[in-house]
């Protein structure tokens, strides 16, 4: 038996027979080498193609089953969000959320220097007037997380001025907080008076139910108002004088009337009329212990209240106005770092968020354990508290309400804190007995370098 073999070469065919102990064909020599070559060069390539096959495919496989973990920075006061993050999870099997609370002392500065160093969190709180001071580490929210039509539609006027710049969103809020009136119910109940809905039935009441001592000291104040270090939320409580009045907080200067007015309408209270002074306990105690008839404070201060004194009674209203209906609204929202390396995942947690499911559930939680939970942030549920006097009179109010950079308690030691140093050294100097017009005077130039520092610029009020 024989091994015939065909080999063309120079279009002559010639029969080739070989040995079939040895198999070896009888080639010309250099046809052979190329052949080996090319033999050996398709089995690199196959041997190559394999490989990389093998890796994507490896690497496909790594990249669904990969689980994403979301650093979540809360604020040790802000609202918990433990409850609705396992739902998340749970809808979300490839994304963790590991929620760490924060000190508010120094957060501010603590959250740049992180996320600058690429040590930061993915997603993080912040207060609805700190976008000024997180403009250069916040992302802004793509439009499959929630578009500028559903935000201005779910959410108040106030955020969507607040979160909202150059046409791009940058934060969701979870809750709504608006300045309110307390009063004390039993002291009103006795002297036959019902709420003030302006600011003259206000002045006429604080005056009314005032009771000093033989030497003209102050036993119950009818209203914790004139002054400022230990007036509670003092920065928000001027800030709305001079609002309703009319005065301009992104230029002063150029309402320095109605500023002057506002201011000496204030401080009044603390110079004529003696309603309230600085001998007092910070005003939100100063209430609790029964030693104040109204009060001016947002929803977290009923708690405060109640654990003060859970047997005082008191109800909550709107506060009095002067032309037009106006509170001032303070908030926290959730935004997404820029620096995240799982963006995708974070909009993602922020779009459940924004869901009315999600805070539905979050206020549901936080009822379990206090009185009630915080106020919606969305508009379009807002009706499901009508029937809760304790928090429906803050969410009645959200619609009018306006932001402003002497927001107190943030602690932020920077834009709101430089701010309210200045308006406190304006309140002071005229309880000190300088003329409200030079105290406005100060006010606006301190004003307008901080903003310069932040490039700060708040909507006017409307």
């Amino acid at each position: 038996m024989s091994l015939v073999l065909y080999y063309s070469i120079n279009m002559d065919e010639n029969v080739i027979f070989a040995n079939p102990q040895i198999l070896e064909p009888v080639l010309p020599k250099s046809s052979s080498k190329k052949f080996l070559k090319i033999i050996i060069g398709m089995l690199a390539l196959l041997i190559i193609g394999f490989i990389v096959f093998n890796i994507l495919t490896s690497l496909t496989k790594e990249t669904k089953n990969e689980k994403v973990t979301l650093l979540y920075w809360e604020i040790s006061q802000d609202s918990k969000v433990e409850s609705i993050i396992s739902d998340f999870e749970t809808q979300h099997p490839n994304i963790a959320i590991n929620s760490v609370g924060q000190d508010i002392k120094q957060y501010t500065q603590r959250v740049t220097a992180r996320i600058q160093n690429n040590t930061g969190p993915d997603v993080f709180s912040f207060h609805n007037t700190w976008l000024p001071i997180f403009w250069s580490v916040l992302a802004p929210v793509p439009k499959d997380t929630i578009t500028k039509a559903d935000f201005e539609k779910w959410f108040y006027k106030v955020m969507q001025n607040d979160l909202v710049k150059n046409g791009a969103i940058y934060g969701i809020p979870l809750e709504i907080d608006t300045l309110s009136l307390y009063i004390n119910t039993q002291i009103f109940k006795a002297a036959g008076l019902s709420s003030p809905k302006n600011w003259v039935d206000f002045s006429n009441i604080a005056r009314e139910l005032t009771i000093k001592d033989e030497n003209g000291k102050i036993v119950t104040s009818g209203a914790a108002v004139g002054t400022f270090d230990n007036i509670t939320h003092a920065g928000d409580v001027v800030s709305l004088f001079l609002l309703q009045n009319g005065t301009d907080l992104n230029d002063i200067s150029s309402t320095a009337k109605s500023a002057s007015e506002a201011l000496d309408f204030y401080t009044s209270f603390a110079i004529n009329d003696k309603v309230w002074d600085d001998t007092f306990e910070p005003s939100v105690i100063s209430f609790a212990k029964g030693n104040v008839a109204m009060f001016f404070g947002y929803s977290r201060d009923f708690f405060t209240i109640k654990s003060t004194n859970p047997d005082l009674l008191f109800e909550i209203y709107p506060v009095p106005n002067l032309s037009q209906n106006m509170t001032i609204a303070s908030y926290w929202a959730k935004g997404v770092s820029i620096k995240s390396k799982h963006q995708k995942e974070a909009m993602l947690f922020l779009k459940y968020l924004a869901q009315k499911e999600t805070q539905q559930k979050l206020f549901a939680e936080q009822s379990k354990t206090r009185e009630f939970g915080n106020p919606y942030a969305r508009r379009d549920i807002a009706n499901l508290l009508k029937d809760n006097a304790n928090v429906y009179p803050f969410v009645s109010q959200a619609e009018d309400a306006v932001s402003s950079f002497f927001a107190s308690d943030t602690y932020d030691n920077s834009l709101n804190s430089q701010m309210n140093s200045y308006l406190g050294d304006a309140i002071n100097s005229i309880l000190s007995g300088a003329f409200p017009q030079t105290a406005v005077d100060s006010l606006s130039k301190g004003v307008s370098q901080v903003r310069e520092q932040y490039s700060t610029t708040l909507p006017r009020a409307q």
